[in-house]
């Protein structure tokens, strides 16, 4: 047993390194992976390489086909309309779930977070904002208490980091408050205006997104396989 959990260990890292250089920036739509190179670079055999990117495939940050290789996905818009319907749905519920749950010390931190998310959104510097853009969003699902919901919110996010977190710059006319106003409706406990905000919160996202993968929908229009891992 102990050469699969080798194994599994070595992918898991993998997967970790690729996941991490999309975060960042340092892989972009469109770029191809190598697996030799990958694996030569992180002292592995193939197959730990190849299990971790089977699993980003999965995810839907990388796509591949025959005798074309690996390449960070390029979306189409379907797909990010329905990444963003999907989020809706999920991230509706989940703040729903928080507002009804969280304790006085878990509010305080999402509105300490969403200051400063909302501080970090014009710098140049995007790094930080990815960050703790993230880990907002990852508290209310954290906090909405259920396993299965925060995991699906995840996957969403896995797919949208790239598109939207990463590579986005700030509009000129976004709200400076975006992320507070965000925390201050689902702190307010009232239903229908949790729902009202997380739609257009997500509404800004999809629109910005949108706009700026613009230039790489037609270099998209020859998809690539995705394999589901076995």
């Amino acid at each position: 047993m102990k050469a699969p959990a080798a194994t599994a260990s070595l992918a898991a890292e993998a997967y970790s390194v690729v996941r991490q250089r999309i975060a960042r920036g340092e892989l972009v739509l469109g770029q191809a992976i190598s697996r030799r190179q990958l694996a030569a670079e992180l002292g592995m055999s193939f197959l730990p390489v190849t299990e971790a990117l089977l699993r980003l495939e999965f995810e839907g940050l990388l796509e591949s086909r025959p005798r074309a290789g690996t390449r960070v996905r390029i979306p189409s818009p379907q797909d990010v309309e329905g990444n963003y319907i999907v989020r809706q749905a999920l991230e509706t519920q989940a703040a729903l779930r928080f507002a009804e749950g969280a304790t006085a010390a878990e509010r305080s931190e999402l509105r300490r977070l969403a200051a400063r998310v909302d501080a970090l959104s014009t710098k140049s510097d995007r790094s930080m904002y990815v960050a703790l853009h993230l880990k907002l969003h990852h508290r209310i699902a954290e906090c909405a208490r259920c396993d299965a919901l925060r995991e699906a919110i995840e996957r969403t996010h896995a797919m949208a980091m790239i598109w939207f977190c990463v590579m986005r710059k700030a509009s000129p006319d976004d709200s400076r408050r975006r992320h507070q106003d965000l925390v201050e409706e689902i702190l307010s406990g009232d239903a229908m205006r949790i729902a009202g905000a997380v739609r257009e919160h997500l509404a800004v996202g999809r629109r910005h997104t949108l706009e700026l993968l613009e230039p790489y929908f037609s270099t998209g229009s020859r998809r690539f396989s995705r394999t589901k891992p076995s």
